[in-house]
């Protein structure tokens, strides 16, 4: 029987979306073993005062099998 843990993170990108979840599951996975996949919840955009987009953030939920 295997057993889960969910956390959550949020990650930055000044490229796109998913160069942001992918920093943020390379990141999580220098800590984390047996990480199984990734829900993302929210996605937002970081403005500079002339209204562009500086950087993409996303919050994703993290689940990893535990011993």
């Amino acid at each position: 029987m295997s057993v889960a843990k969910v956390i959550e993170i949020i990650s930055e990108s000044p490229d796109s979306v998913e160069d942001a979840v992918q920093q943020g599951l390379e990141r999580a996975a220098r800590t984390l073993d047996g990480i199984k996949g990734a829900w993302i919840s929210e996605t937002k955009v970081v403005t500079g005062p002339d209204g562009k987009i500086m950087a993409w953030r996303v919050c994703m939920r993290v689940s990893f099998v535990i011993g």
